[in-house]
C-alpha cells in the first residue's frame, strides 16, 4: 500500500520518521512520501529521515517556534489560518502514486490533536484518495491536560477521517520503564506492527507474487466503513534450512499465530465480538504461507467476531526468518480504554474550571482588599 504520511506535533513526527528508517531497512516501499508539521521547531529539527524540505513550522508569527504548550484549540486556529500553507506542503505529494493519506499524531498532545482534524478536512475536500489517521492515545501518566485533549480529539478525528486507527500507549509501556525510553520502545512496537500490514502488495525485486494477494484495495475495504480501528500481531521463527516444509504444520503455525494476534495485546484494547470487518495478513517465506492455513484463520475470526466481512491473504519475504500475521479488526464497538478516557477527560476538565474559578475568586478578593486599604 502506498500512502504518504504527515506526521503531526512531536510524537506523530518521530513516528513518521521511524516508519520512514523502518522502510528502508525492509525494503517495503509503502511509504511514497512523508511530511513532518509541527508548532515547535525543536521537533522538527530532531528528526533524521523526513526530508528538510518536508518540515513544516506553523505558526510562526503565533508562538514563534516555541509549540502550543498542549493548548489544541491554539493549534486549531493556527492551523486554520495556515490553511494555504498546509495545502502547499501537501502539493509535493505525487497523489497519483499514493492509495492514501495517514495522518500520525499523538492525541494527547497540542499540534497533533488540534491541527490533525483540520488537515484531515482540507485533504477531503480537494483530494479523492482516502485519508486515515493513526492516533496515539496518551497514557494516564502523562497527565490530565493530555487525557483531556485525546477526550476531545477523538470525536473529532473520528468524525473527520475515513478511519481512525489507534495506539494505546498505557497498553504498551513495560513496567519500570522510564517515560523517554518507554516512547521509544511503544514507538518501535507500533512502527513493526503496522509495517507488517502496510508492506501488504508491495513487491520487492526477487520476492514472489502471493498466492491469496493482499493489495492496497483489500485494506482499503476493510476500512472503508469508517469507525475506529485496532491491529493485533504476532509472530514465530522458521527453519530456514529445511528443505522440505510440513504443510499440517505450516497450517498450524498460521492459525495459532492468528489467535494470538487477536486474543493478545491489539494496538489498542477492545473486545473483538461485533467488529464489523477484519483483514489478516500473513507474511514470511512463502513455503510456509499456504492457502489451508490462511483459511482456517479466517474462518476462526469470523467465529470469534460475529464478523461476515473477513478479507485475507499472504505476502511472501523470502529472506524473513520468521512467519508474522497482522490482524486489522475495524468498526470496533466495545473498547472500555476509550469510554475511560472520556470519563477521565470530564473530570480533568471539571478540576481545570475549578481550579480557574478559585482563582479567580482569590483575584477577585485580592482587587477588593487592595480597594479597601486605598480608602482608609
Amino acid at each position: 500500500m502506498k500512502l504518504a504520511f504527515v506526521g503531526l506535533g512531536q510524537a506523530g513526527g518521530k513516528i513518521v520518521d521511524r516508519f520512514l528508517a523502518y522502510d528502508a531497512r525492509h525494503g517495503r516501499g509503502f511509504v511514497e512520501s512523508a511530511i513532518a508539521i509541527n508548532t515547535a521547531a525543536a521537533d522538527l529539527g530532531g528528526l533524521d529521515h523526513v526530508p528538510e524540505r518536508n518540515r513544516v513550522l506553523l505558526g510562526k508569527s503565533r508562538v514563534q517556534g516555541h509549540g502550543v504548550g498542549a493548548d489544541n484549540e491554539l493549534a486549531a486556529e493556527i492551523a486554520h489560518e495556515s490553511s494555504e500553507e498546509l495545502r502547499n506542503a501537501v502539493d509535493s505529494v505525487s497523489v497519483a502514486e499514493i492509495d492514501a493519506f495517514l495522518l500520525v499524531a499523538g492525541l494527547g498532545g497540542g499540534t497533533g490533536s488540534g491541527a490533525g482534524p483540520v488537515l484531515a478536512r482540507e485533504l477531503k475536500q480537494v483530494y479523492t484518495e482516502p485519508v486515515y489517521a493513526l492516533g496515539i492515545l496518551p497514557g494516564d501518566e502523562e497527565g490530565g491536560i493530555y487525557t483531556m485533549n485525546a477526550a476531545r480529539s477523538l470525536p473529532t478525528y473520528a468524525r473527520e477521517v475515513d478511519n481512525l486507527l489507534l495506539f494505546d500507549n498505557d497498553a504498551w509501556r513495560e513496567t519500570g520503564e522510564s517515560m523517554e525510553g518507554g516512547f521509544e520502545h511503544i514507538n518501535g512496537e507500533l512502527v513493526q506492527r503496522f509495517g507488517v500490514l502496510f508492506g501488504a502488495g508491495e513487491y520487492a525485486d526477487g520476492n514472489p507474487v502471493a498466492e491469496g494477494v493482499v493489495d492496497s484495495s483489500e485494506i482499503i475495504n476493510t476500512l472503508a466503513g469508517g469507525g475506529i480501528s485496532t491491529l493485533g500481531y504476532a509472530s514465530s521463527p522458521v527453519d530456514t534450512a529445511t528443505a522440505e516444509v510440513d504443510s499440517a504444520s505450516a497450517t498450524n503455525q498460521i492459525t495459532s499465530l492468528v489467535r494470538q494476534a487477536v486474543l493478545g495485546r491489539l494496538t489498542m484494547p477492545c473486545e473483538p465480538r461485533g467488529i464489523e470487518r477484519a483483514l489478516v495478513v500473513v507474511s514470511g517465506p512463502s513455503a510456509y504461507l499456504n492457502r489451508k492455513g490462511i483459511e482456517r484463520a479466517r474462518s476462526w475470526i469470523e467465529d470469534e467476531t460475529g464478523s461476515l466481512e473477513v478479507r485475507g491473504g499472504d505476502y511472501p519475504v523470502e529472506n524473513a526468518d520468521r512467519v508474522s500475521v497482522a490482524v486489522m479488526l475495524s468498526g470496533v464497538q466495545n473498547a472500555p480504554r476509550i469510554d475511560a478516557i472520556k470519563e477521565r477527560g470530564v473530570e480533568a476538565k471539571e478540576r481545570m474550571e475549578k481550579r480557574e474559578a478559585e482563582s479567580g475568586d482569590q483575584l477577585e478578593e485580592l482587587v477588593e482588599s487592595d480597594e479597601l486599604d486605598s480608602l482608609m
